[in-house]
């Protein structure tokens, strides 16, 4: 049950990063909802993160969850912001991805 928190927490991560990019693009009461968005995922985010570190190591638990938002984070920007989808980036993504599993299965 932790790990899917913790992944609930990662993919709200990617949700805050996806408003603060809208609100970078947007203005005047637009650019607010998008700010409060990124201020509820942020929210909801932090706190998800610190009922997982209850019960599983903090250092696999951060670096779990900030892979999961920077992947998230890249596949957003690659498909709703237009962000390049060049062949060095994606490896270097894939091998972020491998990781992240790696450290599922390592963790105690």
């Amino acid at each position: 049950m932790n790990w899917i928190i913790l992944i609930i927490a990662g993919l709200f991560e990617v949700a805050f990063a996806a408003c603060l990019g809208k609100f970078k693009e947007t203005s005047g009461s637009t650019a607010t909802y998008w700010f409060i968005g990124f201020l509820i995922c942020l929210t909801i985010s932090m706190i998800l993160l610190v009922k997982a570190t209850q019960n599983l190591p903090i250092g696999t638990a951060y670096a779990v969850w900030t892979g999961i938002g920077a992947v998230g984070t890249v596949l957003v920007g690659i498909f709703i912001f237009k962000e390049p989808a060049d062949f060095w980036r994606l490896f270097f993504i894939t091998t972020l991805i491998a990781s992240i599993i790696g450290l599922k299965f390592v963790a105690s």
